[in-house]
């Protein structure tokens, strides 16, 4: 009786006023629920944006230190990856305000270096550094920025081996690499200490060039070890030489000369590469002419404590090796970057943090890289940067030329 009435109520004029009254009523509730969140109910969760480069309309390599309250972004206690020699905090430095400065460029903000953001952005990528001990350097400032978020699993062939890494992040399937190769082209290391390096210029080092394949990004950097006694073969054949007396019975052609024909043939053998489609960033000279009275092996320092200004700046004046090296790196990638736009596989990228870094002699370890009272007698060192430190802005570069 009473599913038949039913039945007969619905089929009749009422149940539309009643259903539009339920629906009314439903829709209301609902309304009035979703607006007291504040009682326990999430709002949603917003979409995150993509990042986008301020390099779009933004030159981020000239510019200004400024104060900044905020940095670092982290320090020896929370990071286990920074070597001996520039673990400034550590090793007692006693001026920290060295730390509290950022890089402004002149048109924009520079955003800060975002670990979380970056990770997933580099999510099944893989980054690798080549060169010497600044790269090496460049590489443990990005590990302790991502140590904020997470920790990768030394997956070297050899884990004692400290020149040449490999990290995995396996949560997010990122590596990051190093490969040891100070000159870029196949050398050979002296055989007594005072002996001179042997430097094949006509042959890049095959034990990164053919590497580049396999990884998205390869970020390239070399300068200080030009500066050694060295031997220079062409063809197999000694050429020439730096630092070297008459008794090889050939020309020295200085440093100038090895430097700039390391480049040109690293590059060449980059852009002649058929099967790499990634990145490859030249990161550009970290000043050698930081030290103040006196050169490095005649008891030069550094013991400034605060950034200069960019009118302040001494490597425009022709001081020391840094200008023309300078200008033989900016010349050799300009010819690689139109020989690579040519061929349209590889992009070569220009990362031209020279400019920022003449400004910060105040960011060198100088005798805090090690402890005071260690019976061990090191040079001041005035080449390579303090972690935290100056040289953290290169990955605030790298991710903005990554993402463009």
């Amino acid at each position: 009786m009473k599913l038949h009435f039913s039945a007969k109520l619905l089929s009749g004029p009422v149940p539309v006023y009643l259903l539009a009254l339920v629906v009314l009523i439903l829709l209301t509730h609902v309304v009035h629920y979703m607006g007291h969140v504040g009682a326990g109910v999430p709002p949603a969760a917003k979409l995150e944006e993509p990042a986008v480069s301020v390099m779009r309309h933004c030159d981020i390599f000239r510019g200004e230190w400024v104060p900044d309250t905020a940095a670092p972004a982290y320090s020896d206690k929370t990071c286990g990856m920074i070597q001996e020699h520039q673990n400034c905090l550590k090793y007692g430095r006693p001026d920290l305000g060295f730390l509290k400065w950022r890089w402004r460029p002149s048109g924009c903000e520079l955003p800060r270096f975002d670990p979380a953001q970056f990770l997933r952005f580099a999510r099944h990528r893989s980054l690798a550094f080549v060169g010497d001990s600044l790269a090496r350097n460049h590489m443990q400032s990005l590990l302790c920025l991502l140590a904020q978020v997470a920790s990768p699993k030394d997956m070297s062939p050899d884990p004692s081996d400290q020149q040449n890494k490999v990290y995995h992040y396996r949560a997010y399937n990122f590596t990051v690499a190093m490969f040891w190769s100070p000159f870029l082209v196949r050398s050979r290391e002296p055989a007594g200490h005072d002996g001179h390096y042997s430097l094949y210029l006509d042959e890049p080092d095959e034990r990164w060039v053919s590497q580049v394949p396999r990884f998205d990004y390869v970020l390239l950097s070399a300068a200080n070890w030009f500066s050694r006694p060295s031997l220079f073969y062409e063809k197999r054949r000694l050429v020439g030489c730096s630092f070297c007396s008459r008794q090889y019975g050939v020309p020295d052609l200085t440093l100038h000369y090895s430097h700039r024909k390391a480049w040109r043939v690293a590059l060449r053998a980059i852009n002649a590469l058929d099967n790499a489609t990634g990145r490859v960033i030249v990161r550009t000279l970290s000043p050698m002419s930081h030290f103040d009275n006196g050169t490095w092996d005649q008891g030069g320092d550094c013991r400034r404590t605060e950034p200069l200004r960019s009118n302040q700046t001494s490597m425009m004046d022709g001081r020391g090796p840094d200008l023309r090296f300078y200008k033989a790196q900016m010349e050799e990638y300009r010819a690689a970057e139109k020989e690579a736009q040519a061929k349209g596989t590889m992009r070569l990228m220009l990362m031209d943090a020279t400019a920022a870094m003449l400004m910060r002699p105040d960011g060198h370890p100088s005798r805090y890289g090690h402890r005071p009272n260690d019976k061990v007698q090191l040079y001041n060192d005035c080449v390579h940067w303090c972690l935290p430190g100056p040289i953290d802005v290169w990955n605030d570069m790298l991710f903005q030329m990554i993402l463009v």
